[in-house]
């Protein structure tokens, strides 16, 4: 689900750590009800008056996730509660210790199910390995190890948004973001996240 509010102007806000004051529109997180919601009228009818809705609310909405997903990442990086690289989160996978597995969703099938073996832990694409890169100060990253906590609870959940949100493009044939996917039939509460 996602929050959002109308701003003084009158303007759809989304709000994604349902922080901001005033009365909240929740939507589901699926790129067909956020667009819905924007060309329906939903939240002017929700907020019971005229609104602005950003014609660019999705695409808003996945690069806020995005950006989200990074600044959480970089704090269990600092926290020390993630490594990144095949040598490190697969030593950390192998000790049981990583409770959330991170991949660039532009790496290598074979690769990501060489690192991931019999291990059965929950995985996530939401990034690429650019972007994995800038979090960690190298150039590509492809393998990243979350440990259990909080911080790999909110990453579950931020790229579970954000995968609601990659919807097929009408007309186009192109998805809109990243996938993410699961290893195994292990759910996060299985996993002890």
């Amino acid at each position: 689900m996602i929050r959002f509010v109308i701003g003084p102007d009158r303007t759809v806000v989304p709000d994604l750590a349902a922080r901001l004051p005033g009365r909240g529109i929740w939507l589901s997180a699926q790129g067909d009800v956020i667009e819905t919601a924007r060309t329906r009228g939903v939240f002017a009818k929700a907020a019971r008056g005229p609104v602005t809705v950003p014609p660019d609310l999705t695409a808003v909405l996945q690069d806020s996730l995005v950006r989200r997903i990074g600044d959480s990442l970089g704090l269990a990086r600092r926290a020390g509660q993630a490594v990144c690289g095949f040598q490190k989160a697969g030593e950390w996978l192998k000790a049981g210790r990583a409770a959330l597995v991170i991949e660039a969703s532009d790496g290598s099938e074979d690769e990501r199910a060489r690192f991931l073996g019999r291990h059965v832990v929950p995985v996530i694409t939401p990034l690429n390995g650019a972007t994995l890169g800038t979090v960690f100060g190298r150039d590509h990253v492809v393998h990243v190890a979350i440990a259990r906590g909080r911080l790999a609870e909110l990453l579950a959940i931020e790229a579970e948004r954000l995968a609601g949100l990659s919807v097929m493009r009408a007309g186009t044939g192109t998805k809109d973001g990243p996938p993410t996917r699961s290893a195994g039939k292990t759910s996060r509460l299985q996993a002890g996240i």
